[in-house]
């Protein structure tokens, strides 16, 4: 993930130290941190310290940044890698992999796909009533605006700069910034 997916990520998760149970009854720890992600497993009473969070969150990113590479097909830029690896965090990979994003975005639909992220708003309580949370459309709207964020690096295509297209009027401003001894 690059600094702009990280920094989302690590606001919308969150870092608590002690182990605490999630809004849908998990216990988590760090930035988010489940057994489910793998090691260390999370109990009522674990405690970390941010080291340790940080550790946990280097390897938990790297299983959920390999499963998007993986399951995407086609090209896309960092902020789409990074908006997709901060939804796959949160919902898992196995969720991710039957998602409407992924298959959206698969079949090339990128405006669809974005549109699709909105879908990951409810929770399901351990009496297995889904309710939406506030803190998840909120996330899935700046995860949505991060993915249709343009950028110049594309990830699986066959180069891997993409130049930026400057307008006219940017072209104006620059050729006279230049005449002028200024460069923009």
């Amino acid at each position: 993930m690059n600094s702009n997916g990280l920094a989302l990520l690590k606001r919308w998760e969150g870092l608590r130290l002690s182990a605490y149970q999630d809004s849908g009854g998990i216990w988590t720890i760090g930035y988010g941190h489940t057994s489910n992600a793998g090691p260390p497993a999370v109990t009522k009473g674990l405690t970390i310290t941010w080291e340790k969070a940080e550790e946990i969150l280097a390897n938990d990113l790297k299983k959920f940044e390999d499963s998007v590479r993986f399951l995407v097909k086609v090209p896309i830029n960092s902020n789409q890698f990074d908006a997709l690896v901060s939804l796959c965090y949160n919902i898992g990979a196995g969720a991710f992999s039957r998602s409407t994003v992924l298959k959206r975005l698969n079949e090339k639909d990128y405006n669809g796909a974005a549109n699709a992220f909105l879908m990951w708003t409810k929770i399901t309580r351990n009496d297995g009533t889904k309710i939406t949370l506030q803190g998840l459309v909120n996330r899935r709207l700046d995860e949505r605006k991060l993915f249709l964020s343009k950028v110049s690096y594309v990830i699986g295509a066959e180069k891997e700069v993409v130049p930026e297209k400057k307008s006219f009027f940017d072209s104006i401003i620059a050729f006279f910034l230049k005449l002028f001894g200024r460069s923009k």
